[in-house]
């Protein structure tokens, strides 16, 4: 299957996971649909707050449980259960940014080795499974 990860896991950022709860899949590549598909699809608990934190804000007028209970029902979507120790330790080491949620999120796909879909420039240019 061409679009089966190694893994057989896909982590989604936080853009991501707004725009397939608007049904907006126009912005992804043909390799990022077909992962999404292929896929076990995870979010880190980052995704969530930063869901809140836009709620917060009115970026966004669903809560994050909203989101990722109607994204749970209809993609299957997870929030991921890694420790938060060995997330920290790995963040750590991502000095390329400065951005919390970044580092917390491309942490959980490193630490199971899996894609990460974002369009986030700086994901991309820095982490070798990005897709976008």
């Amino acid at each position: 299957m061409e679009g089966r990860s190694e893994s057989g896991i896909v982590f989604l950022d936080t853009h991501i996971v707004v725009w397939l709860y608007a049904s907006d899949s126009s912005r992804l590549s043909s390799r990022a649909l077909d992962l999404i598909e292929e896929n076990d699809l995870f979010v880190s608990p980052m995704v969530e707050l930063e869901l809140q934190y836009l709620y917060e804000i009115g970026r966004i007028i669903k809560t994050p449980e909203e989101v990722l209970q109607e994204l749970s029902y209809s993609i299957g979507l997870q929030v991921a259960d890694s420790s938060l120790k060995k997330l920290i330790k790995t963040a750590k080491t991502l000095t390329w940014t400065r951005d919390p949620f970044d580092k917390m999120i491309t942490a959980e796909a490193m630490l199971s080795d899996s894609y990460l879909i974002s369009v986030d420039n700086k994901i991309r240019e820095n982490y070798e499974k990005c897709i976008s």
